[in-house]
């Protein structure tokens, strides 16, 4: 406790992180504040059939993800993912279109028209779901809780369907410039902030949930639901060694004489993550695994059949296995955009070093290769068992809310994101040679959700 009060009182004195930290705290809670403003026309004292539809099932995953906001028929109902479904269509381009492969070799003016093809597509897929979202609304309202003007109106209007695409498409847009706001003046990434929050926002309720089904109707009472939170607790500690976990290899650096001074001659270790994707083969996987409920309207998985109803189905073996393995090659191809073997070789040779027992250059290209196939199989299997472990716990009475948090993309992003803002205070407090959050002062952060 007196460190923490001390490192509290260290973060006060940094003058830039202070302002950082305020401004991500501010531009949070007005993220949140959004997701309680309910679409114009709209009565929200009328939104129980949609609430009730967002309990559970994948359209519960898709409510967790913005927060809230999406049962509450908010501006901000279709939430930051719209972007992230933009940035995996251009990140894909990237690797079978000639024209992205040259921006992305352009430096920070390919980057640019990067971001910027990417937030019109956004705003393309936004328009694409958001009459989905609505017609869904309409569906689960009484038909006198859209008033866009007169009481008396008794089925949506024209302009009530065309005003309320435009919101929930400038929504989107707002959380992506929120986001982007917290990465340039702000701590950490802010997408990944972003998604964060509106996951932590959902964890008291789905507590609350688990605690009342216990005591009332599934039985077990508070022992059994301080054993659940004891496994949880597991969890989150084999999510913190999975996104922490390193392979490392041994550098010898040759030994060379300038003048009067000795340079190298010494061994260091180059650590290789057995995650080195982060958490961004879930993120990508759990947005690709929304299509199908796009398609469909947002509507009901039991209203559903054939091959819709088996991929909205979040507890269903065809779901869960597809989603698997989809994480898997996620993770090798981000595995491959983040690890370069042929750029590392090619900086040990240029720096006089080399692995024993290896030959300098292309030989020690392949042989980190080697090594990251090999840790990342495991990686990415384990990864993918996290990732389905809702779907096991369900079947033992767990209620749905609860479950999302045993595993799953919502732990993930909270272990991952944490130890990624943590590490980011940490390295402020080091560079003014204050101590760090840890006695280490050494916290590994994950690869930030980085979508340009």
């Amino acid at each position: 406790m007196k460190r923490f009060i001390q490192t509290i009182r260290n973060i006060y004195k940094i003058e830039d992180l202070r302002k950082r930290i305020g401004y991500t705290i501010g531009i949070v809670l007005l993220y949140r504040l959004g997701s309680y403003v309910v679409l114009p026309g709209v009565d929200p004292n009328q939104l129980a059939n949609l609430q009730n539809q967002t309990s559970g099932g994948l359209l519960g995953l898709l409510n967790m993800f913005s927060g809230g906001a999406f049962s509450n028929a908010s501006i901000f109902a279709l939430g930051i993912m719209p972007y992230i479904s933009a940035s995996i269509v251009v990140q894909l381009l990237g690797m079978a279109i000639p024209y992205f492969q040259k921006l992305q070799k352009e430096g920070e003016s390919g980057r640019k028209k990067i971001n910027q093809i990417t937030r019109y597509l956004t705003v393309l897929i936004t328009g694409f779901q958001a009459p989905g979202y609505i017609a869904n609304l309409v569906s689960q309202l009484p038909a006198q809780a859209i008033t866009p003007f007169d009481p008396a109106v008794t089925s949506p209007t024209t302009f009530f369907w065309v005003s309320s695409v435009i919101i929930l498409i400038s929504g989107t847009l707002f959380v992506m410039w929120l986001g982007e706001r917290i990465t340039d003046k702000g701590i950490g990434n802010g997408i990944s902030l972003i998604i964060m929050i509106g996951i932590i926002a959902r964890l008291p309720f789905a507590l609350f949930g688990e605690l009342v089904s216990r005591m009332e109707q599934k039985g077990g009472g508070l022992v059994i639901f301080i054993v659940e939170l004891a496994v949880l607790i597991g969890v989150i500690l084999i999510s913190i060694l999975l996104v922490q976990g390193t392979r490392k290899i041994p550098v010898q650096y040759a030994k060379r004489i300038v003048g009067n001074k000795q340079y190298g001659g010494v061994r260091q270790y180059i650590p290789l993550k057995v995650n080195a994707a982060g958490v961004m083969p879930i993120i990508f996987a759990q947005a690709i695994m929304f299509l199908p409920l796009t398609l469909a309207g947002f509507a009901e998985s039991e209203t559903l059949t054939g091959f819709a109803s088996a991929f909205t189905n979040i507890n269903g073996f065809w779901y869960n296995f597809v989603f698997a393995l989809l994480i898997v090659v996620f993770t090798y191809f981000y595995t491959a955009i983040t690890i370069n073997p042929n750029q590392m070789a090619e900086d040990m040779k240029k720096n006089n070093g080399f692995i024993p027992g290896v030959k300098p250059g292309k030989k020690t290209a392949e042989f980190i290769d080697q090594i990251m196939s090999r840790i990342t199989l495991p990686g990415s299997l384990f990864l993918a068992f996290v990732a389905i472990m809702p779907a096991l716990v369900s079947k033992i009475g767990i209620t749905a809310q609860f479950a999302q948090f045993y595993g799953g993309t919502s732990l993930l992003i909270l272990v991952g994101v944490v130890l990624d803002t943590l590490q980011q205070i940490e390295s402020h407090l080091l560079m003014r040679h204050y101590d760090g959050l840890t006695k280490s002062g050494r916290i590994k952060g994950r690869s930030s959700i980085n979508m340009g």
